[in-house]
């Protein structure tokens, strides 16, 4: 548990806070408790780091719900990133090209990033220039939907090109 509750705090004062309170302010801790006990109430360390600590008369469980819900909601509201991957070989043909080029911008109108990468087998390394050739051309068709994050890097046998969706433009 993060929060410090009742007999947990041991510190000589607290800054009491809360709805059900009718003179917040600093008390002896002891004091502080009573009150929750007054109330049949949870003393509760909100802000550990404060000098004196501030604590909070609340129902406990109702406080660990509703931290639960709002961390939840902003879990929810985060924007996941998914990045959808296509491969080329280093003598990808223009057929194959075209084909995996409509993928790409079905991807980027869904709002994914595109990770493109040219797959050198064996003695194909020899065709670094052509695989960032076709890297760099892939990039340029989809530049009305995609701005290039990365360009092409060669990371082991493989040529690897970012791409994230344009911002839609505003009127």
């Amino acid at each position: 548990m993060k929060f410090r509750i009742n007999e947990q705090i041991r510190v000589p004062n607290v800054r009491v806070v809360g709805e059900n309170i009718e003179n917040p302010g600093v008390y002896a801790t002891a004091e502080a408790l009573r009150m929750a006990r007054d109330l049949e109430l949870d003393l509760v360390e909100i802000s550990p780091q404060a000098d004196p600590p501030v604590c909070r008369i609340i129902d406990l469980q109702k406080f660990l719900y509703q931290q639960k819900r709002k961390q939840k909601e902003m879990k929810n509201n985060s924007v996941k990133v998914v990045v959808k991957e296509i491969r080329f070989g280093p003598q990808t043909d223009d057929h194959d090209y075209q084909f995996k080029l409509k993928h790409a911008e079905k991807f980027l109108q869904e709002g994914s990033k595109v990770k493109a990468y040219v797959f050198f087998k064996g003695r194909s390394i020899l065709f670094k220039e052509q695989g960032e050739i076709l890297l760099l051309r892939f990039a340029n068709d989809l530049e009305e939907l995609a701005k290039v994050e990365q360009l092409p890097v060669l990371e082991g046998k493989r040529m690897i090109i970012m791409l994230a969706p344009k911002a839609p433009k505003k009127k």
